[in-house]
């Protein structure tokens, strides 16, 4: 049974720069739960958000505010945005290559609810991918692949580690320190750009562990993905391309989003989520992303990756317009913590990036914020874990397992209905009747014989409804209907 001085949960963008952030001669030990690309941050196109500078921190700090519907946590955006600047510069100075002009100077776009240029790409339309590269490039500690984590040692108010599968074996690993940079709750909804291995186990362990899980109704969908595909992950057609120009269309090429708002494409996330699917339901009419603006070869070079997609799809941009339908996206809320990173009334317990409420996004991320929250706070949680001076007591008996429990026959029929009825019911337009119909099919599914990793998935989907039903009128991405 080995023991580390560090244990990270996840290797995306947050879990691998806090491992870059922590010295060499810790014993650090970064697992993920598949192939360490297989997490959102790989799949990120659009880019990431950094104050252009400190002229710009208020107004950076005024638009996510503005698209957290004044939801956040004042403290955590101030955090994020001033700290943006050093962060950005961190990872430039240490390699990472960010799009630039001929003559050198970065390249900014403008993303949705975005008052100017101040959102950094690489590879066009590839800025996950990159960083994600870069980082594990960039990682000097031990990375274990093929580790499901499937609890979390907590006793008296301590975390001494994990249970978890590894190479389909069962095994504690034993830390000091355990950062949970997990990811988001995607694969509990039927339609959304998340990888596949986004299941929401370790929020399902934190209520099973009385850990507060906050902003759980304020679930992002993402306006433009196209979701006529076999596959549980959906592609996702970015922002930048509307930043760029491209507009939303009925079948009639009636660019009907300013009949909701008058910044029509360019609106927040939320607004044109809702104004999409209100669209679609009331019309019947089929809704496109609309690119034929654009010079060819400019759009090949600037969206390099969605051409090459498509076009394995027969789609030819950017003359073909594309059809699109909002899909979850992002959790804005997450694991609570303070803005250390720390989980309150747990010590060695920390939660970075998307996992994690830190409260920046408030009602409703603001786009491309999300990569950059994942750099700010993983720097935080090294940093809060080389100033901690806590000692564990003695290692309790931590004799409950699950060993032969993680699936039961019928998990992946219920997984599947769940997944459904989260899409329908908890999803961008909700109504009383529908949350009470998604928490009766909930509870009554956890008193079925099903596995362990199902049932923490039931958590999470617990948590979402519950804070759904809890808040009575519409804010944010939490839209109320009747």
């Amino acid at each position: 049974m080995k023991q580390y001085d560090v244990l990270i949960i996840g290797a995306g963008i947050a879990g691998l720069y806090t491992a870059m952030n922590l010295p060499e001669e810790m014993r650090v030990l970064v697992v993920c739960k598949d192939i360490p690309w297989e997490c959102n941050t790989f799949y990120a196109q659009g880019g990431m958000v950094t104050a252009l500078d400190e002229a710009d921190v208020p107004l950076h700090i005024e638009d996510t505010l503005r698209a957290g519907a004044y939801h956040n946590v004042r403290d955590a955006v101030g955090i994020l945005s001033h700290e943006s600047i050093e962060a950005t510069e961190d990872i430039i100075d240490r390699g990472m290559q960010f799009d630039r002009a001929e003559d050198g100077q970065l390249l900014y776009t403008k993303e949705g609810a975005h008052s100017t240029n101040r959102v950094l790409h690489a590879g066009g339309d590839a800025t996950g991918r990159y960083m994600h590269y870069f980082m594990m490039q960039q990682n000097k500690h031990l990375l274990q692949r093929n580790t499901l984590v499937y609890d979390l040692l907590v006793e008296n108010g301590h975390c001494y580690g994990v249970r978890a599968m590894v190479n389909y074996q069962p095994k504690t690993i034993l830390a000091k320190h355990v950062v949970i940079a997990s990811g988001g709750i995607g694969s509990l909804y039927e339609y959304n750009t998340n990888s596949r291995t986004i299941s929401a186990d370790i929020h399902g362990i934190c209520v099973e562990k009385g850990i507060e899980l906050a902003d759980m109704e304020m679930m992002q969908f993402h306006p433009t993905v196209f979701v006529k595909t076999p596959y549980a992950r959906k592609l996702l057609l970015t922002e930048a391309l509307r930043g760029e120009g491209a507009h939303i269309v009925d079948e009639d090429g009636k660019r009907f989003l300013f009949d909701y708002d008058e910044r029509g494409e360019l609106a927040s996330r939320d607004i044109v989520s809702r104004s999409i699917f209100d669209y679609k339901r009331s019309t019947g009419k089929e809704v496109y992303l609309d690119f034929s603006m654009f010079e060819a070869k400019w759009f090949r070079k600037r969206f390099p990756n969605i051409t090459h997609t498509f076009d394995a799809l027969g789609y030819h941009f950017p003359k073909d317009r594309v059809p699109v339908s909002p899909a979850f996206h992002y959790a804005n809320g997450g694991i609570a913590c303070d803005t250390d990173t720390r989980i309150p009334g747990i010590k060695g317990l920390y939660v970075v990036g998307e996992a994690a409420r830190t409260g920046v996004h408030g009602a409703n991320r603001l786009a491309s914020n999300s990569l950059l929250e994942g750099l700010v706070f993983a720097r935080r949680a090294a940093e809060t874990i080389l100033g901690s001076v806590f000692e564990h007591p003695e290692l309790p008996d931590f004799d409950k397992d699950y060993d032969t429990m993680l699936h039961e026959d019928d998990d992946k029929k219920y997984k599947q209905q769940l997944r459904q009825i989260m899409w329908k019911d908890a999803g961008i337009i909700r109504t009383q009747e529908g949350l009470h119909e998604a928490r009766n099919f909930i509870y009554d599914t956890k008193n079925r014989t099903i596995g362990r990793l199902l049932e923490l998935r039931l958590n999470t989907a617990a948590a979402i409804v519950e804070a759904a039903l809890a808040r009575k009128e519409s804010l944010g991405a939490h839209y109320i209907e009747g």
